[in-house]
């Protein structure tokens, strides 16, 4: 599938004057959820507010470790998810349990709004409509792309090859690199959405009062949930509180997807949120100081790619990744993982090439140079 191209000026996304260090502590609301992660187990299940729980849903052989869902309490009975979890038998047994803790069941589950179609959050969406008869929400940009990721794979795999090529990555690595996202579809159960989620517009849930807030980056569809009586957001992978959601570029993408995920990061600073409840690791507070950080941190990527390629003009997209800093060593990341972190790089090139800082040339393998100013 190519790429829709946004009607965002996303090229004004980021300043380039950017300090590209803002120190900031997070706030964190979430106690028992951050005592759990620095021990690493799986948090409690959690009554957050009134008519609000929030059930952690374990992910395999991740080191996010787990999905935060969160369950609302509806007038006249039942629940809403947002977000549902890996389609594993423990990530079922797991929400299972979590439902019961708050005095209900999979049975009672009246709606599940997928914040994007990753497995980690839409894989037992469709498991789910099937045992209570939920319907599904999903954004039609992350709609749109089911059948190709979840179905038939045949042209997703094909692209992919193409794309890894065009990266640079090398010929005895592309074969582990363009498959290495296959296994996933086994913990997916594909469901085609019920309700597709409109920018700004108000999702019928008795009892509650929640907006939709369109926010691409993460994928073309994600969304976050903002609840304007209680000073909620509910943002998904969009605003974590430690670490960045994986902004790539891939053949399922926007060609702008860093541009993209930028601006809506100032999408939501306005919001007048009091506290944020995430898809991954602990609630938190303070969600200003923490879309600061997170700018910086794109700033100062930015930066470090340029003086790569100051230093080594003509690498690909792969030579760049391999020359920049990770959070653990090269030879420690996972395939899969490897292959989200030249779609990083390539999503900081397709930016700076907006903005006129750097030039590609050619194909399989795009070459990249500064742009002499």
């Amino acid at each position: 599938m190519s790429p829709r191209t946004t009607p965002r000026a996303a090229a004004r996304a980021i300043s380039f004057d950017l300090p590209c260090t803002v120190p900031v502590v997070v706030v964190v609301t979430g106690k028992l959820q951050k005592e759990a992660w620095d021990n690493k187990v799986l948090p409690p299940v959690e009554k957050v507010r009134p008519g609000l729980w929030s059930i952690p849903v374990p992910i395999p052989d991740n080191p996010l470790r787990y999905v935060l869902v969160y369950g609302l309490e509806l007038d006249g009975g039942g629940m809403a998810l947002v977000d549902a979890g890996w389609d594993t038998d423990e990530a079922w047994l797991a929400l299972g349990d979590g439902l019961s803790a708050a005095g209900g069941s999979i049975s009672d589950v009246r709606a599940v709004l997928v914040t994007h179609i990753h497995p980690d959050h839409y894989g037992l969406a469709g498991r789910v409509r099937e045992a209570s008869g939920a319907w599904i929400g999903l954004h039609p940009d992350d709609a749109v792309m089911l059948e190709a990721r979840y179905g038939d794979t045949d042209e997703l795999l094909s692209d992919m090859s193409h794309f890894l090529a065009d990266s640079g990555v090398p010929a005895d690595r592309l074969p582990d690199l363009a498959f290495a996202s296959m296994v996933l579809k086994s913990m997916v159960t594909m469901a085609v959405p019920d309700v597709l989620f409109e920018d700004g517009k108000e999702i019928e849930l008795p009892g509650w009062s929640l907006r939709t807030i369109w926010t691409p980056g993460h994928s073309p569809g994600h969304v976050c949930f903002y609840s304007d009586d209680r000073k909620l957001l509910l943002s998904g992978d969009h605003v974590l509180p430690r670490i960045t959601p994986n902004i790539s570029v891939h053949t399922q993408q926007f060609p702008n997807p860093l541009g993209d995920y930028l601006e809506s990061l100032l999408k939501v600073q306005n919001l007048g949120a009091e506290e944020v409840l995430p898809g991954h690791e602990y609630r938190f507070a303070d969600l200003q100081g923490r879309l600061e950080e997170i700018i910086a941190h794109h700033a100062e990527r930015l930066e470090e790619i340029e003086q790569v390629l100051a230093e080594h003009p003509g690498s690909t997209a792969w030579d760049i990744t391999l020359r920049l800093h990770w959070s653990r060593p090269w030879d420690e990341i996972q395939p899969f993982m490897q292959r989200q972190a030249n779609g990083e790089t390539l999503a900081h090139c397709a930016l700076l090439e907006l903005h006129d800082r750097i030039r590609r040339e050619g194909s399989e393998p795009a070459l990249f140079f500064t742009v002499d100013r």
